[in-house]
């Protein structure tokens, strides 16, 4: 893919202007060298330009900022962290499992707010969030979730019942809904073009269609080849994500598996008088693959989930699903009657970042020269944003309540070579697909 072909890749990134910057040629100096264009390297070129700013950083995108799953996911600004709650505990423990909540709660605020002080136009609203029970064992299992959340002493979580959900929005599916009212929804791709115009008024310099394509660590400073040329720097941010598996210091730490949606045509008033969804909040079901959906500012009803692809060692090119995405158009379908002739517009996929014990990781790499971050699972708006954050204060050595959370600079579980990596990957998918059907079946428990 080159810059002239970013327009495709998603409803997103197909609207508005956007002229891409010059790729890096000949060799560049800087203090930091960050890669990545999505919203991990984007937040950390932020808040290290903004503790320090007289720092020169240099941010290396391999296409054009926001062409990840930066331009791509679902614009969701949660507080999930990894799967649920009770699976990070069990991973984990209490302790860790509630300081993760915490961190999310922060995250969702901290862009939220940063939105709103640096005026970045992104359609964002902030009108909370339905995790809606879809069959009796999902009903148990969300109920079971929101007391464990309350035993922790965690607030803003509460359950509505079949009724109370409904004057919120209506399907013959729902049976209840964990609600939060701490959620934003946006568009990803204007959020990250708004950060561009951000870091340019700073003095960052960004440099588009530049692949990093070998990075080696000099007595002193790091040394990244590109195309056409070569940058070094004292300190390097890994900040690719679902792309880290193509980069050696990053290489086992997490795979990319892809995430598919699709797009309705703007409904009319007599279909929001049917569904009721006036309040426009973030949904989600409580399945293992989910369904996330939204409405857009325009709108249309967006919808994604319900399965995900997996590549075999470099493939980086299962954006397309065609039985996911009919799955999806059949999935709008049931959850809203009503819609049953909606027409859908666009269809696209985007990779995300999976480690293999389902949580996010960051920290350094062999020495504090380099940082890394991966493993967003899906959920990563918000998290990348705070992400930045302690990313700075990791590249400037500092100790920080950030920098102390459990996950950074925690042990990794790797991801075995191939073979081994892709019978590992559908084993583990495998699973999740057969605990969802089970608690799909519209059965009493």
């Amino acid at each position: 893919m080159g810059k002239s072909d970013f327009r495709e890749k998603s409803f997103w990134l197909s609207k508005g202007e956007y002229e891409p910057e010059s790729s890096l040629t000949g060799h560049v100096d800087a203090d930091v060298a960050i890669v990545g264009g999505g919203f991990t390297g984007l937040s950390s070129a932020y808040h290290l330009k903004k503790e320090s700013p007289g720092l020169k950083i240099a941010l290396l995108e391999g296409d054009v900022i926001g062409y990840g799953a930066s331009g791509r996911n679902g614009g969701f600004n949660m507080t999930l962290f990894g799967l649920t709650l009770s699976i990070t505990a069990l991973r984990f423990g209490k302790n860790r499992a509630k300081e993760a909540h915490l961190y999310m709660e922060r995250a969702v605020d901290t862009l939220k707010d940063l939105v709103r002080e640096l005026k970045i136009d992104c359609d964002y609203e902030h009108p909370g969030f339905l995790r809606v029970a879809t069959s009796e064992k999902y009903k148990k299992r969300l109920l079971h979730e929101i007391e464990f959340a309350h035993k922790m002493g965690l607030k803003g979580i509460e359950w509505l019942d079949e009724n109370a959900l409904k004057n919120e929005v209506r399907s013959p599916q729902y049976l209840g809904a964990w609600w939060e009212p701490r959620c934003g929804i946006l568009n990803p791709a204007k959020l990250s073009w708004g950060w561009k115009d951000v870091l340019k008024k700073m003095g960052v310099d960004i440099y588009e269609d530049t692949k990093v394509i070998d990075i080696s660590r000099q007595p002193v400073k790091v040394s990244l080849t590109t195309p056409k040329g070569t940058l070094t720097a004292g300190k390097v941010v890994l900040a690719t994500n679902a792309w880290s598996h193509l980069i050696q210091p990053v290489k086992w730490k997490q795979i990319p598996a892809w995430t598919h949606i699709v797009l309705t045509e703007p409904l009319t008033q007599s279909q929001f008088d049917e569904i009721g969804w006036q309040n426009r909040q973030g949904i989600e079901d409580a399945r293992n693959l989910v369904h996330y959906y939204r409405l857009t500012a325009d709108n249309r009803l967006l919808m994604g989930g319900r399965d995900v692809s997996l590549s075999y060692g470099k493939d980086m090119d299962k954006d397309m699903n065609e039985a996911t995405f009919r799955g999806l158009e059949d999935d709008v379908r049931s959850i809203f009657p009503s819609l049953r002739t909606i027409r859908f517009t666009h269809r696209w996929g985007g990779p995300v970042s999976i480690t293999l014990d389902m949580a996010p990781a960051l920290g350094y790499l062999g020495d504090n020269r380099m940082v890394y971050s991966v493993g967003c699972m899906g959920h990563g708006v918000s998290l990348t944003h705070l992400n930045g954050k302690t990313v700075s204060d990791l590249v400037l050595d500092k100790k920080t309540d950030l920098t102390d959370v459990f996950f950074v600079n925690r042990k990794t579980i790797p991801f075995p070579p191939e073979p081994l990596r892709n019978l590992a990957s559908k084993a583990i998918l495998g699973y999740m697909h057969f605990e969802d059907k089970l608690y799909d079946a519209k059965l009493p428990i």
